[in-house]
């Protein structure tokens, strides 16, 4: 089965950039290349032009197969940039429905960052603008922000029908999965409240907490007394 490596020298052969050399046998080493690997992806794609189609597809390969659950967002992030929020999320459903238990615990780690609002455009002037004249700065940075806040209500609710089906589909899998990782990197973004679900999934959800609580691991079941 293809690692996180071999998806990121496929992402740079498609999109353009060089793959760092390979890492030493360290942990330490590990990370080290890890990083580096995920700033040549960024940088090569940042200066391909639009994207391969496949290079796409193998980016999100990429991205759920990241060892790092927070280091992904350096791969999330341009994602979303270049190909919109709706695509990654409809990619990473798709991968919940029909990819491997990996892929599928890396699908619910990626999520969590595919929600995030990371763009903040005019952050750079305003900032160079306080030197010069800082009461005219600050309240260009309330506009900017009041701006921010609207540009994430809008796209919030452009896709709101995916968040739905990922609630959805997450609770079916969270049941019906019993291996451990998915389950644990499902648990944190699911909703326990019968209330956020349609009449036909309510019972599910009682059970979802069933399992949760009855759990042999420690984590599931300390993490779902914080949900429900």
């Amino acid at each position: 089965m293809p690692s996180f490596g071999d998806y990121i020298a496929e992402v740079l052969e498609l999109a353009g950039g060089e793959l760092p050399p390979g890492p030493g046998l360290t942990g330490l080493d590990v990370y080290r290349w890890e990083h580096a690997a995920r700033a040549a992806v960024v940088a090569g794609l940042q200066q391909s032009g639009p994207w391969p189609e496949a290079a796409f597809g193998t980016l999100m390969r990429a991205i759920v197969h990241d060892p790092n659950p927070s280091s992904n967002r350096q791969l999330i992030e341009p994602a979303l940039a270049t190909a919109g929020r709706r695509k990654v999320q409809e990619a990473l459903l798709d991968i919940l429905d029909s990819g491997t238990n990996a892929e599928k615990a890396g699908a619910a780690r990626a999520w969590y960052w595919s929600k995030m609002h990371f763009d903040r455009p005019g952050l750079a002037e305003c900032r160079a603008s306080f030197a010069v004249d800082p009461a005219a700065a600050r309240e260009a940075l309330a506009e900017l922000q009041a701006r921010w806040r609207e540009d994430a209500r809008r796209e919030s609710a452009a896709t709101e029908d995916l968040r739905a089906r990922w609630q959805h589909a997450a609770l079916w899998e969270f049941v019906a999965n019993e291996d451990l990782d998915v389950r644990r990197c499902i648990l944190p973004g699911l909703s326990l409240r019968p209330g956020h679900y349609p009449d036909g999934l309510k019972d599910l959800v009682e059970t979802a907490v069933r399992i949760a609580r009855s759990h042999s691991d420690n984590y599931i079941r300390h993490r779902v007394e914080h949900q429900v």
